[in-house]
C-alpha cells in the first residue's frame, strides 16, 4: 500500500493501530478489531475498555457492519494504490450449532471422533469461538469424554488436548470442578499423568494446575496422596518446561492447606526439589528455582519436612548456593529454609556443616548487600542465634559474638 494514502482515522483499531478487518462494538460503545479486543479480553484477561477505561459489562461483541462496509468500499476505491480489499469475515459459530454437534456425537464413536475434530477446528479459529463453546457446555462434554472408561485412548487424548486449548474461564473451571463429574475429572487427570503419552501427561498436569487454582480450601485439603505422587513423577520425568512449572505451581498452591505438607513429604517432594535445583538446565530459568524454593520453605515449616530435608546430603549446599544468585524471591525463601532448620534442628554437627558449606559467609553477605528487609532480618536472627557456635568464622563480627552469648 502506498505510504501517501491517508487512512481515515475511524478505520484504525485503537489497540492494533491497523485497519480493522472485523470491526465490533463493545458495551462501552467503542469499536475495535475483533481479533485485538478478544486478545485483550480473553488472553490478557482484562475487563476494561482500552479507550474509555470503563468496565466492559457484557463480553458479547456486536459486529459493526456499517463500518466494515465503509472500510471495504474505501479499499476498493484505493485498489490502484495497492490497497487490498478486506474480505467479509465469517460469522461466529452459534450456540445452537454447537449443541447439535454435541448431541449428534452420542450416537457412535465415529461421530464422537468427527465431533472432536470439528471442535478442534472451531477452537483454532478465534477466541470468540472459545467463549461460545464454553457457554454451550463443551468443557463439561470434554470432561465426560476424558473421564469415560469406555473412551479409546485416542479419543481421550484428543478431548484432553481440546479441553486444555479451550482456555476455559475461571468460572467455567469452577463449574467443572463443582459438578457431579468434579472428582471424576481430577481422578482421570491423575491417571493420565501416570500412564498417558508424554504430551497427554503434560496437558493433564497443566489442566490440574488450572483446576486447583480455582478450587476452594476444602477441596484442596481433601486431595488424595496419589496426587502428590503423580506430581513428583512428572517432575522426575522432566516431560517439558511447562509441565515442570505447572507441577511446581500445584505444590505451591496446595501445600499450605491441611495435611498436604505431610502428604508432599511422604511422596518424596523434598528430594525431588533438591535434585531439580542441582540441574543446571532447570536453574537457567528464574521462575522454576523460585517456585522450588517456595515449596521447600513451605515443607520445612513442618518437622517431617525438616527431617527429610536434612536427610539429603546436598540440601544445605544447594539452598545456600541459590542465595543472591537467582532473584530476591529465591534468596528470601532460601534464607527462610535455612532459618527453619537452623532454629529447630540445630545440633553441633549441623551447625559445623553449615559453617563448612559457607552458610555463615553467605548470611553475612546478605546483611551487606541490597536485598529485602525481611530476608536480612531472618539472616541476622539466625547468625545471632548461633553466634557462639560459629565464632570461628571470619565473617562473623566480634560484637555479634559477644552480644549474643549462648
Amino acid at each position: 500500500m502506498d505510504e501517501e494514502i491517508e487512512i481515515p482515522p475511524f478505520f484504525i483499531c485503537p489497540i492494533s493501530l491497523e485497519i480493522m478487518k472485523d470491526p465490533v462494538i463493545v458495551s462501552t460503545g467503542i469499536t475495535y478489531d475483533r481479533d485485538s479486543i478478544e486478545k485483550w479480553l480473553f488472553s490478557a484477561k482484562k475487563n476494561s475498555c482500552p479507550v474509555t477505561k470503563q468496565d466492559i459489562t457484557d463480553a458479547d461483541l456486536t459486529p459493526n457492519h456499517t463500518l466494515r462496509r465503509l472500510i471495504q468500499s474505501w479499499c476498493t476505491l484505493n485498489a490502484s494504490h495497492g490497497v487490498e480489499r478486506i474480505p467479509t469475515p465469517r460469522p461466529p459459530i452459534s450456540k445452537s450449532e454447537i449443541e447439535k454437534l454435541l448431541k449428534d456425537s452420542a450416537s457412535s464413536h465415529q461421530n464422537l471422533a468427527k465431533c472432536l475434530k470439528r471442535l478442534r477446528h472451531i477452537v483454532s479459529e478465534n477466541a470468540s469461538n472459545k467463549r461460545c463453546l464454553e457457554a454451550a457446555g463443551v468443557p463439561e462434554f470434554l470432561a465426560t469424554v476424558v473421564s469415560n472408561k469406555d473412551s479409546s485412548m485416542i479419543l481421550t487424548d484428543e478431548a484432553l488436548s481440546l479441553l486444555y486449548h479451550l482456555d476455559t474461564s475461571e468460572t467455567g473451571l469452577k463449574n467443572l470442578l463443582n459438578s457431579k463429574k468434579g472428582n471424576d475429572i481430577v481422578n482421570s487427570l491423575m491417571k493420565i499423568m501416570q500412564r498417558g503419552i508424554y504430551e497427554s501427561r503434560a496437558y493433564a498436569t497443566l489442566l490440574l494446575k488450572n483446576i486447583l487454582e480455582v478450587a476452594d480450601p476444602m477441596q484442596i485439603m481433601t486431595l488424595k496422596p496419589a496426587v502428590f505422587t503423580e506430581v513428583v513423577q512428572i517432575l522426575d520425568d522432566r516431560i517439558s518446561h511447562k509441565a515442570t512449572k505447572s507441577a511446581l505451581h500445584i505444590l505451591v498452591n496446595v501445600c499450605p492447606w491441611g495435611r498436604n505438607r505431610h502428604k508432599a513429604v511422604e511422596a518424596g517432594v523434598i528430594s525431588m526439589i533438591i535434585e531439580l535445583l542441582m540441574d543446571e538446565n532447570f536453574s537457567s530459568d528464574r521462575r522454576g528455582p523460585e517456585m522450588a524454593m517456595v515449596v521447600l520453605d513451605l515443607l520445612c515449616q513442618c518437622a517431617e519436612g525438616r527431617a527429610e530435608f536434612l536427610n539429603h546430603g546436598a540440601a544445605i549446599a544447594v539452598v545456600c548456593k541459590k542465595i543472591l544468585r537467582v532473584s530476591q524471591t529465591a534468596s528470601d525463601r532460601a534464607v527462610r529454609v535455612l532459618f527453619s532448620v537452623g532454629r529447630f534442628c540445630a545440633t553441633p554437627a549441623l551447625l559445623n556443616e553449615m559453617l563448612q558449606l559457607g552458610v555463615v559467609a553467605k548470611l553475612c553477605l546478605v546483611l551487606q548487600v541490597s536485598c529485602g528487609s525481611k530476608t536480612k532480618e531472618k539472616a541476622k536472627e539466625l547468625l545471632k542465634l548461633h553466634a557462639r557456635a560459629w565464632k570461628e568464622s571470619p565473617c562473623l563480627t566480634r560484637n555479634m559474638i559477644l552480644a549474643y552469648p549462648s
